[in-house]
């Protein structure tokens, strides 16, 4: 099954689009890595919406590569922004980063992103992206997506 971007935005349109604004509001977001001894590691990101991908970019050898090429699992938390308001609600995506090698892709990457050289490249595949937010100043709505399924919606009060 694929599970890239573009596979949960073909799958759900209007959470992909919320996703993404919400993403694209602020450069700097935070990834969440698995240390060698399975303790989490949290760091700052950029990431891209380039191609039907999500791409998480990263110096040589930092901490957050290493720790991916050894266990690809990671959590994104989507910057919250200033205050409390939370424009856009809280948004977190879920997966598996893999990295690329190929250099077709890495150069198409490189010429429209610029990063610095050299770099680590991952394409993400996704495991659950969750938004939440609060409706009419009354309810917490959590939305929930995993490959597969539909979008299933839990409001609180």
């Amino acid at each position: 099954m694929n599970t890239n971007w573009e596979a949960f935005a073909t799958a759900e349109p209007d959470l992909a689009k919320r996703v993404e604004a919400r993403f694209g509001a602020y450069t700097h977001h935070v990834l969440a890595t698995l240390r060698r001894d399975g303790s989490p590691r949290t760091t700052g990101l950029e990431v891209r919406f380039l191609n039907g991908e999500l791409w998480l970019g990263m110096m040589p050898n930092s901490l957050k590569a290493l720790d991916l090429r050894r266990d690809p699992r990671f959590a994104l938390q989507a910057n919250p922004g200033e205050g409390t308001g939370m424009g856009g609600g809280d948004v977190r995506i879920s997966g598996r980063a893999i990295e690329v090698e190929d250099a077709e892709t890495r150069a198409e990457y490189a010429e429209e992103v610029e990063p610095p050289e050299p770099f680590h490249l991952f394409r993400t595949e996704l495991t659950e992206v969750v938004r939440t937010f609060v409706e009419d100043e009354k309810y917490l709505v959590v939305q929930v997506w995993k490959p597969g399924e539909p979008v299933r919606t839990l409001r609180r009060t």
